[in-house]
């Protein structure tokens, strides 16, 4: 049984290797589907920390799994899904099958891609918020492209919740979580920090 679990690791790994395929059209950015599922749990949990009743555990791994099959089929955007047709389905069942835990998996991705309960929506509102906040610091480094993009993700938004998030987003400078103007900081350094009494 541990030898199929390993195998199964070593193949998640693939996530860190495999690129996101949008960008090559936006002009500008790379990530992989790694970093990209590990920002989309993240939000995942914000956006369920915050909505009442909802089940945190579910939501934030339905965004750890939602683009494990891509460990197989590669990552497909827009573009790619006009003319190929991927079976994710199918590649996450050969993922899984052996596993104790492969229904679990299965389950969720199942959930997550009917989207009809609210960890799912909140799931894949996560999903584009991730897409939205990569849009946006492009977009803050002066991408002409990352504007028309921004308005098609924000439409795919459906809880009140991802929607009040990603306005703030919006409204937001990449930069202000570090980029304190505010402060002599930038002027003074940290050689003439004065600690308090």
């Amino acid at each position: 049984m541990l030898d199929r679990i390993a195998k199964f690791l070593f193949e998640v790994g693939m996530l860190k290797k495999t690129p996101r395929t949008g960008y090559q059209f936006l002009g500008s950015g790379r990530e992989s589907v790694a970093a990209h599922s590990f920002r989309t749990v993240v939000i995942g949990y914000v956006l369920a920390s915050r909505t009442p009743g909802v089940d945190l555990g579910r939501v934030t791994l339905m965004c750890l799994f939602h683009d494990l099959p891509e460990a197989r089929t590669g990552d497909h955007n827009y573009v790619n899904k006009r003319y190929v047709t991927v079976d994710e389905v199918r590649a996450l069942q050969d993922q899984v099958v052996g596993l104790p835990f492969g229904g679990d998996i299965l389950s969720l991705c199942e959930e997550f891609n009917a989207g009809a309960t609210l960890e799912a929506r909140l799931a894949k509102d996560a999903d584009q918020l991730d897409l939205i906040l990569e849009l946006k610091s492009y977009k803050d480094l002066g991408n002409p492209h990352a504007q028309d993009w921004l308005s098609f993700a924000l439409q795919r938004l459906s809880t009140d919740e991802a929607q009040a998030l990603a306005k703030v987003v919006l409204e937001t400078d990449w930069t202000d979580w570090w980029f304190d103007k505010q402060t002599d900081w930038w002027v003074n350094g940290p050689n003439n920090r004065r600690d308090p009494e």
